[in-house]
């Protein structure tokens, strides 16, 4: 009960540690960097992620709290425009967003032997790409089209499928998801847990909106 969650917790005390002595922030900076990360953290799927497009989006914490997975926008000016209290914040959440991607990353890969013995990715497995180099709060989906195994007949490297073209990745950055080709919806399933959605958000949203 609740390892998943403390895992979270766990993994973030861990990030926030090793990071937060490069920076120095004032009360209403350290505010506005830990809603960075808060959003970074809340960014992750929860729920099946359809590979058909893009707007058809996972249900994700951020959707319960802002009714949209993700609320960051680039920053596009110019670095001597930004005051500096921001860009450190900026600065922040980019280098939070790296290190906790590479924390989390043994968290949702664990396939090794020190661990229960789990099936080796497979062919048709839905996977999310686990990159720290992706731009912040990006979680690359896709499927496994080929593998490679190794002797111990666990897959080292996989070739996926996704809607930016096709790549090989080490299965050290490969998060397999809990669904497969049997467990994907048809085409009316995904047109009615689409609209189930639209729904659920839609009064997320007017409930938001009675309480102001």
């Amino acid at each position: 009960m609740g390892g998943a969650w403390k895992r979270l917790v766990r993994t973030t005390k861990t990030v926030l540690k090793s990071i937060c002595p490069n920076y120095s922030f004032n009360d209403e900076s350290l505010r506005c960097a830990l809603m960075e990360a808060r959003l970074i953290i809340n960014s992750r799927p929860l729920t099946f992620v359809s590979l058909d497009s893009e707007d058809d989006s996972a249900l994700t914490p951020n959707h319960l709290l802002m009714g949209s997975s993700n609320g960051y926008k680039p920053i596009k000016e110019k670095k001597m425009n930004l005051r500096r209290h921001w860009n450190d914040i900026k600065l922040f959440g980019d280098h939070f967003w790296q290190r906790w991607v590479k924390e989390l990353t043994p968290v949702l890969t664990r396939r090794t032997k020190w661990f229960e013995r789990c099936p080796p990715i497979s062919v048709g497995s839905v996977v999310i790409i686990v990159d720290e180099n992706l731009p912040r709060n990006v979680w690359l989906k896709g499927r496994v089209t080929n593998t490679i195994p190794a002797k111990d007949e666990q897959v080292r490297r996989a070739t996926i499928k996704t809607q930016h073209g096709v790549l090989d990745r080490p299965a050290t950055m490969i998060a397999v998801l809990d669904v497969g080709l049997e467990d994907e919806p048809s085409l009316a399933g995904r047109s009615k847990r689409r609209e189930k959605k639209t729904k659920f958000l839609s009064v997320l949203r007017n409930a938001k909106c009675n309480t102001h």
